[in-house]
C-alpha cells in the first residue's frame, strides 16, 4: 500500500471515523436521496435541506459546528431513474464535489463513503470519481505546478472499517493506470510525440514485471510493419516525431496457473492531419487525443503490473505514430504489401489508425497461436461514426466469430456497467468485410472509401472488417482449424475529446472483466 500511496503528492489515510482530526472538509455523496449514516452530518442536511429545497439536487459547502472539520461538501446525485441513470451518477458527482471542495479552500479532504444496495461497486467507484477530480495534467505539473490547486491530505472512511484499506487499495491501483494513460492522452503533440512517449514509458515501467521492447529502427520498421511505415513516412524525416512501436509483456510467475492470455494492441496516432487527405476547416484541432488508444494500453498495463494477476498473461502493444503531411507522405492509391501478406490499397491517408494497428495484431495473432486461451483487441479513438453512433461517454465492443461465442460483449458490458465505464455493442457483418475487399485486379483489401466514417453506412463496424482482413484474422474464424478469439473497441466516444480530460478508457472495464474478477 505504502508504494501505491507514494505516487501521489498528498497523504492517503484510512479513518475509522469521521470525527477524527487533521481535516477540513467532509465530502459526502448522496445517492439518490440516501442520507448519511452519521447522525451529526444528517441533522445538519436534514435543517439545510428545509430551508433551500434545492440542495437536494446541488452541491453544497455547510457548516457542521460539532465535528472537527467543521464543514461538510454535501453533494447529492439527485435523482436517479431506476432504469436509465447507472453508477457514472456517483463518479461524477464525487469529481464535481472534491472540485468544489478545492474551490472552497479545503486542502485536507475526509470523504466519506457508503454502499448502495443497487451498485455493487458504489464506494470503488465513488472513490474513483475523487482521484479523478484530482488529477492535474501532466504539462502543468511540468510547467507551472502552481496553477491547479491540490491537497495536502485525503482522509478515506467507510461503514466497514475492516475493508477501508482494500477499498483504498484497489482504488489506488486502478486511478494509478488510469493517470498513465491520462498522462499519455493529454499530452500535447511535442510533449508526447513517439520518442517522447517511448521516454515516459520506459520510466514507468522501468524495475518492474513488465518487459519492454521497442521497435524504432526504421529499416525494422519498414520490413516488418509496412502498413505502419506508410502512415510514418512523412514523419520519419522529422527525428522528434519519428514512430515507435513499443511491446509491453507481463508474464505470471507460475505459468501453470495462466488460464488466459490477452494480447492487447493501442492506436497511437500522436498528432492526426489527415495526411495528404488532409483535415480542413477546422477540423484537425483536439487531434492531438487520437493517441488515447495507446494510451490506455499503456494505463493498462500499468494496472496489470500493480496487480500482478497469477492467472492471466498480458502483451499490450503501442503503435505510435504522427499522421503528417508533406512531400514524403503516404497518398492514396498506393498499394501496400502487408505483414500478412494481403495487397492493401489506399483509398484515404486519414484513414491511418487501422494502418497503424493491422500489422501489430497480424503480429500478436502469430504470438496467440502458441498462447494459452489467447484473445486479441484493438483499442482505438477510430471513427467519428462510434461517436456519433452512441454518444459520448460509452465505447463500442465489437467480437468476430468466436470471441462472439466465448461471450466477450457482453462481458465487457457487464463489467462497464458494474464500474462505471460502458459499452455498447456492435456487430461484424458480412457487408464489413465485403466493403473492404480488393476492388481492383490482384488487390486483397481496400484500405477505406473516400468519405469520413461519419457519412459512410456502417462506419464504425467497416474498420473491423479492415482489420480482420489486412492481418489475416479473417482465416482464424470459428470455420478454421485454428479460430482465435478477437474483440475491437472503438473508444472515439469515450476517451475524452480536448478541452475535457482524456478518461482512460477502457481501463477500468477490462480491469475489471479480466483483472479483478
Amino acid at each position: 500500500m505504502a508504494n501505491l500511496k507514494s505516487k501521489y503528492s498528498f497523504e492517503i489515510c484510512e479513518e475509522r471515523d469521521i470525527e477524527c482530526e487533521g481535516y477540513d472538509g467532509v465530502v459526502f455523496i448522496s445517492s439518490n436521496g440516501q442520507e448519511a449514516k452519521s447522525e451529526k452530518l444528517k441533522k445538519t442536511i436534514s435543517e439545510f435541506v428545509s430551508v433551500d429545497p434545492t440542495l437536494k439536487s446541488e452541491i453544497a459547502i455547510l457548516p457542521v459546528v460539532d465535528i472537527p472539520a467543521k464543514k461538510l461538501v454535501y453533494a447529492p446525485t439527485g435523482p436517479l431513474d431506476a432504469d436509465y441513470d447507472d453508477v457514472r451518477s456517483l463518479k461524477e458527482t464525487a469529481a464535481k464535489a472534491i472540485r468544489r471542495a478545492l474551490k472552497a479552500g479545503i486542502r485536507r479532504p475526509l470523504v466519506t463513503l457508503q454502499e448502495n444496495a443497487k451498485f455493487p461497486k458504489s464506494e470503488l467507484v465513488t472513490l474513483l470519481g475523487i482521484l479523478e477530480g484530482l488529477y492535474v495534467p501532466i504539462q502543468v505539473r511540468e510547467l507551472d505546478p502552481q496553477k491547479l490547486p491540490t491537497i495536502e491530505k485525503l482522509g478515506v472512511h467507510t461503514s466497514n472499517k475492516d475493508r477501508t484499506a482494500s477499498l483504498v487499495k484497489q482504488a489506488l491501483t486502478l486511478d494509478i493506470g488510469l493517470n498513465v494513460a491520462r498522462d499519455i492522452g493529454w499530452g500535447d503533440p511535442e510533449r508526447m510525440a513517439p520518442p517522447m512517449v517511448q521516454q515516459y514509458v520506459e520510466k514507468h515501467f522501468s524495475n518492474t514485471s513488465i518487459k519492454l521492447t521497442v521497435i524504432a529502427d526504421i529499416n525494422v520498421i519498414n520490413k516488418e510493419y509496412p502498413l505502419f511505415a506508410a502512415v510514418n513516412r512523412a514523419a520519419s524525416v522529422v527525428e522528434r516525431h519519428r514512430g515507435r512501436i513499443m511491446y509491453l509483456e507481463y508474464n505470471p510467475s507460475d505459468k501453470s496457473k495462466v488460464k488466459e492470455t490477452l494480447f492487447v494492441v493501442g492506436k497511437g496516432v500522436t498528432y492526426d492531419t489527415g495526411g495528404a487527405d488532409i483535415k480542413a476547416g477546422g477540423i484537425m484541432a483536439g487531434m492531438s487525443r487520437d493517441k488515447c488508444g495507446a494510451a490506455a494500453v499503456a494505463g493498462f498495463m500499468q494496472v496489470v503490473e500493480l496487480l500482478k494477476p497469477e492467472h492471466v498473461r498480458v502483451i499490450g502493444a503501442m503503435s505510435m505514430v504522427r499522421n503528417s503531411v508533406g512531400s514524403n507522405c503516404y497518398v492514396a492509391d498506393e498499394l501496400i504489401k502487408a505483414r500478412s501478406g494481403a495487397l492493401v490499397r489506399i483509398g484515404n491517408t486519414d484513414a491511418e489508425g487501422r494502418m497503424v494497428m493491422a500489422d501489430v495484431l497480424c503480429k500478436m495473432k502469430e504470438l496467440a497461436l502458441d498462447a494459452i486461451n489467447p484473445h486479441l483487441f484493438t483499442v482505438a479513438t477510430l471513427t467519428g461514426h462510434a461517436h456519433l453512433a452512441v454518444g459520448v461517454g460509452y465505447s463500442i465492443v465489437m467480437d468476430n466469430g468466436p470471441a462472439k461465442s466465448a461471450g466477450t460483449s457482453k462481458r465487457l458490458y457487464d463489467a462497464g456497467e458494474e464500474i462505471a465505464d460502458p459499452f455498447e455493442i456492435s456487430t461484424i457483418r458480412r457487408e464489413d468485410l465485403q466493403f473492404h475487399r480488393g476492388k481492383a485486379e490482384g488487390d486483397d483489401v481496400m484500405q477505406c472509401n473516400n468519405n469520413p466514417s461519419s457519412r459512410t453506412p456502417r462506419g464504425h463496424q467497416g474498420p473491423a472488417g479492415f482489420l480482420l482482413l489486412a492481418s489475416g484474422l479473417d482465416k482464424h474464424g470459428s470455420g478454421g482449424d485454428t479460430p482465435l478469439k478477437y474483440s475491437h473497441l472503438d473508444i472515439a466516444g469515450s476517451a475524452g475529446d480536448f478541452p475535457d480530460q482524456a478518461t482512460g478508457a477502457p481501463i477500468l472495464a477490462l480491469a475489471n472483466a479480466f483483472l479483478l474478477s
